[in-house]
């Protein structure tokens, strides 16, 4: 009877386990974990958990005794320490396990400031996981003074939290605009009015020199030679797929750990997926750090190991809630080279990303009518005359027809 081994109990390591006992499967399946709780929602971490909105039992992706009533070996708190892809074996908790199929789904890391510039005092906090949140939690009182460093998503949900909670909050951007990474000026624009307009202080093209503070954070020094007092601060600079373990295990990395469309990796019986994994995607290699990949990714590993012999086809969506907005994002702008504003009321608008005549991708804010269009065009592979988009008179559902 086979066995398999899951090493990362996240989204994608909880789906993975899911889907085969789903599906059928009737051998042994282990999950094995870091953190001490069992699989659980990211998302919400710096959202509705952080505001105390969400209770840490709804964060769980499914009941703990999920695992037990359906025959997985749920090993929490574990660090697995080697796998010998030729063996076929991986240590951890002091024993060797034998596996049939090794699923990795490991996720990814946290960037974090160095040490030098005071990246490792007490009160600089990344945000990753639940320990990452449980240890700033206490620090969200009003008036505190807070630093984000990094304008993406992460910095922006953290700063959306900390200003409606009322504390003092300054974000540095490096970069020449917030999301300048992800999004068009136009999405950046939409992002930059709506947190100052609830008082969060943005100075882009401005980075972190040091920070100060004998064993605790009390200040920083900014690249334009400006210093602020802080409280503590908050470091959300991207993350990196967590990958030593398998680039130990001599397994191809290639800005994650390279797989087929099959979500096979170099070595035999031994397939990745989520965060961790790079996979082809209409001609070239990427890698996607999202709920719906980490789930379709790893449903797809599953089908596989039990003989669907199906390749994955991404279809890349995401979202990020600031204060009342919510952004929806589907497809990838990758190479758009203009941008189409619809917007149907005051309180709904939407950036639509061309590359010529090619639909590439749509951010939509407050707009889920627009967001499930422009997906469902995206994933059709069609792609609406720019302007027909951009009439507010337009019957988009229509456009689907066409």
């Amino acid at each position: 009877m086979k066995h398999v081994v899951v090493i990362g109990a996240g989204q994608a390591g909880s789906s993975c386990v899911a889907k085969l006992r789903n599906t059928g499967f009737a051998g042994e399946v282990t999950l094995i974990g870091t953190e001490a709780v069992p699989p659980y929602q990211r998302p919400p971490l710096s959202k509705a958990y952080l505001l105390g909105e969400m209770a840490l039992e709804r964060l769980f992706l499914r009941p703990e005794s999920f695992y037990a009533e359906n025959g997985i070996n749920l090993m929490l708190g574990t660090t697995v320490e080697t796998i010998d892809t030729f063996a076929q074996t991986v240590r951890a908790a002091g024993q060797t396990i034998a596996y049939d199929e090794l699923v990795l789904t490991t996720g990814s890391v946290p960037r974090r400031l160095p040490a030098r510039i005071g990246g490792t005092l007490d009160g600089v906090h990344v945000v990753r996981g639940l320990a990452d949140v449980d240890a700033m939690r206490p620090r969200f009182a009003e008036g505190a003074r807070v630093l984000i460093v990094g304008g993406g998503y992460i910095g922006l949900e953290a700063a959306s939290v900390a200003a409606k909670l009322g504390l003092k909050v300054t974000l540095v951007e490096m970069g020449d605009r917030i999301l300048q990474r992800v999004a068009a000026p136009q999405t950046s624009d939409f992002f930059r009015a709506l947190h100052t307009s609830h008082g969060v202080d943005i100075r882009e093209g401005v980075g972190l020199e040091r920070l100060s503070g004998d064993t605790k954070v009390t200040g920083a020094v900014l690249s334009d030679g400006s210093e602020l007092a802080v409280d503590f601060v908050i470091v959300g600079v991207g993350i990196e797929a967590a990958t030593q373990l398998a680039d130990a295990a001599g397994i191809v990395i290639d800005n994650g750990i390279k797989t087929d469309a099959y979500g096979r990796s170099s070595a035999p019986h031994v397939w990745a997926a989520g965060d961790c994994a790079s996979f082809p995607y209409r001609g070239q290699r990427i890698r996607l750090e999202s709920v719906p990949n980490a789930i379709d990714q790893a449903e797809c590993v599953a089908g596989n190991i039990m003989g669907d012999d199906r390749e994955y086809l991404a279809k890349p969506w995401f979202w990020s809630d600031q204060y009342d907005v919510k952004l929806q994002i589907a497809g990838l702008n990758s190479g758009y080279d203009r941008v189409i504003t619809r917007r149907t009321d005051a309180d709904s608008i939407a950036f639509w990303y061309y590359r010529g005549d090619e639909l590439l991708a749509v951010d939509a804010m407050n707009d889920p009518r627009g967001f499930m269009i422009g997906r469902r065009l995206i994933e059709a592979g069609k792609s609406p005359a720019p302007a027909l988009v951009e009439n507010p008179d337009t019957d988009m559902k229509a456009l689907l027809k066409s």
